[in-house]
């Protein structure tokens, strides 16, 4: 792992999380993105050399939908920068982590991306992403 590459939060509303958060930290996001595979869109933050994540359902069957349904907004997950994202996934399910996607898939701000499942994190949802060059 190279380092916390951003935390992602669900939001019901966009541009009032915008507003919460552009107060907050004292600037505005810098990207908006919608990524329709997830049927969800991003908007992100600069915070030191990690990122905030807003996300939001563009569609009620999209798991940011069902997430909010079921726990409300916040915390969604926790992504981590990785150098191969294929080798990570492997060592990890070595090392009995359950990863929900064995291929990694695009997601948003320029990265592949795959998620291990939380019951294997301590409850916790982990993204690993990596750049695409």
């Amino acid at each position: 792992m190279l380092k916390i590459d951003h935390i992602g939060i669900a939001v019901r509303s966009m541009a009032d999380s915008n507003e919460l958060f552009r107060k907050l930290l004292g600037e505005a996001h810098y990207k908006v993105e919608t990524v329709e595979t997830e049927k969800v869109a991003t908007s992100f933050f600069h915070i030191g050399e990690s990122k905030i994540e807003l996300l939001e359902a563009t569609d009620p069957e999209s798991p940011i939908a069902k997430y909010i349904e079921k726990r409300g907004e916040g915390i969604h997950h926790i992504a981590f920068e990785v150098a191969d994202i294929r080798a990570e996934i492997e060592r990890l399910e070595q090392e009995g982590f359950v990863p929900l996607n064995r291929e990694p898939k695009r997601g948003a701000d320029n990265k592949l991306v795959a998620f291990l499942h939380p019951k294997s994190s301590n409850g916790v949802l982990v993204e690993l992403c990596q750049s695409v060059e």
